[in-house]
């Protein structure tokens, strides 16, 4: 039997957006509430902190549509830290509008943001201080930031252009046609150095706050969607790593056929990656992809890991995902690429591979293979087939996996336990349990997952304080309205921090 990969000792943490957190601002940053929440974790011990992907979100705010896998979201910038530097001053921040403490209002926190950033930007050119300013050129010049000139004019044209998609630009930025470029870099250089100065300041917070998770023995799990985004600075610079028509538009799109969230599939929209070609690079994409996921976070997860042995290809004209059919990926070659580019070990990657959904065909042998992590959700461990069940239940006597109550994707357990389970799934639950009454679920199935032989267990902050419906993140195939929670100040203060350090010790999770 093969044994579990060393990098993941037996642990249980939470999974959090940082979008998620309480602050006056209307959207949760990297400031004093990540603070306080990492200080949580640590005092539950709890080793483990899991967020979405960080990049800048595009289509319905979306953190799985991105306008760049590699640049940050900046709207998660800390406003407060920038008094610090005396880019803001206290008067600034006091007057703000109303923002929910519940719910991310997108619209009114992105322009609130965008005007405060703009007036540190000034104060930090009004200022001239050359120890700053030789700090920023320094990260700007850093051979790591090879994609940061790309994004900040993909972003800055974007701006130009009401923020239409790049296959609605010029023709001759649409196809990167030098003499356009070098003009669109003349016209917009102020925009576009506003812009690397936002990147900057994303990247300095977010490595404090890295440091101190990590000064907390907390390991932060970042999250990688396979695809990216068509509107996206990534797929504008690389067309040809993609599949696209002769105007940039993809011919086929990434989605999955009728599952467990849909009857119609789901139809992404993303591009399709043309294997060929990144093959024919030796990954080096993907390779510097991954790279820079693991300078921000010490594990990486996966979405929908199952597109490296095979994925659903739907014609972009099917308005449903009923018109794909499955293709085979790149396999073990990808991570044997991947491995030698990152120079470590192939069964020693730092990566969770998300291998869920239905007819999963060799795609759990690749991941065992591959010596990762795979992922039980216990939502699905009580509804489908008899079969389906049996797998699960398997699943949660192996050691090699991450186990979690719910996802990003999932209703919080009592959503699910009072409005989508079945009366044979509670019944299942409460046999399993050997229980007649079940009062709390959510925390019976956090006691099962911490139980689990798995070595990590993750349960999203919505379960810890148990909350309902309302505060589901995301619901696959609803297009808006999505990405919103928020826990509230008052929230996160009294959650039963103490009863989870409990569980923790109790299932041997705790640190040493």
């Amino acid at each position: 039997m093969i044994e579990p990969n060393p990098f993941f000792p037996r642990s249980s943490g939470v999974l959090l957006h940082p979008t998620s957190l309480p602050g006056p601002y209307g959207i949760g940053d990297l400031g004093e509430s990540t603070r306080r929440f990492l200080d949580y974790l640590a005092a539950a011990d709890q080793r483990v902190w899991q967020v979405l992907p960080l990049g800048p979100t595009g289509f319905a705010e979306s953190p799985y549509q991105c306008f760049s896998a590699f640049a940050g979201n900046t709207n998660l910038i800390s406003l407060d830290a920038l008094v610090d530097h005396g880019w803001l001053f206290p008067d600034d921040l006091a007057d703000h509008p109303y923002f929910s403490p519940r719910k991310v209002n997108y619209a009114a926190v992105i322009q609130h943001h965008d005007e405060l950033l703009s007036l540190a930007y000034d104060r930090f050119v009004i200022q001239d201080d050359p120890a700053q300013k030789d700090a920023l050129a320094a990260w700007c010049a850093h051979p790591d930031r090879w994609w940061l000139d790309d994004y900040a004019l993909f972003i800055s044209l974007k701006e130009f252009h009401g923020g239409r998609p790049w296959t609605d630009w010029t023709d001759s930025e649409i196809f990167r046609e030098k003499q356009a470029l070098e003009a669109a870099r003349k016209m917009h250089a102020c925009r576009m150095a506003e812009h690397r100065f936002r990147q900057w300041v994303f990247y300095v917070q977010w490595q404090q706050v890295r440091q101190y998770a990590y000064e907390r023995g907390i390991r932060i799990v970042g999250d990688i969607p396979i695809y990216v985004a068509h509107d996206s600075s990534d797929v504008w610079v690389n067309p040809e790593l993609f599949d696209l028509d002769f105007n940039g538009r993809p011919n086929y799109i990434a989605g999955v056929p009728p599952d467990y969230f849909s009857s119609t599939g789901q139809r992404w929209g993303n591009p399709l990656y043309l294997w060929e070609e990144h093959r024919r690079t030796d990954y080096a994409w993907w390779v510097r992809r991954i790279q820079a996921m693991l300078d921000q976070v010490d594990i990486v997860r996966i979405d929908h890991f199952r597109a490296f042995d095979r994925y659903h290809k739907i014609p972009a004209s099917s308005p449903t995902a009923q018109g794909g059919r499955w293709v085979n990926g790149p396999k073990k070659e990808f991570f044997e690429k991947l491995s030698k580019g990152l120079e470590k070990k192939l069964d020693e990657l730092p990566i969770i591979a998300e291998d869920l959904g239905d007819d999963l065909g060799d795609a759990i042998t690749l991941r065992k293979d591959l010596n990762l992590p795979g992922m039980i959700v216990l939502q699905f461990s009580f509804g489908g087939t008899e079969e389906d069940r049996e797998r699960f239940h398997h699943a949660l006597l192996e050691k090699n996996m991450v186990v979690y109550t719910g996802t990003h994707d999932n209703n919080t357990i009592f959503g699910w336990w009072w409005g989508e389970s079945g009366p044979d799934d509670r019944a299942r639950v409460r046999a399993y349990l050997g229980k007649e009454i079940i009062d709390e679920p959510h925390w019976e199935l956090i006691e099962m997952g911490m139980k689990a032989e798995a070595h990590t267990f993750i349960v999203p902050l919505q379960d810890v304080i148990g909350a309902g419906n309302s505060a589901r993140m995301n619901k696959p195939g609803v297009p808006s309205g999505q990405w919103c929670w928020r826990c509230t100040l008052d929230e996160l203060d009294n959650a039963p921090w103490e009863r989870l350090r409990k569980l923790t010790r109790r299932s041997k999770r705790a640190p040493a």
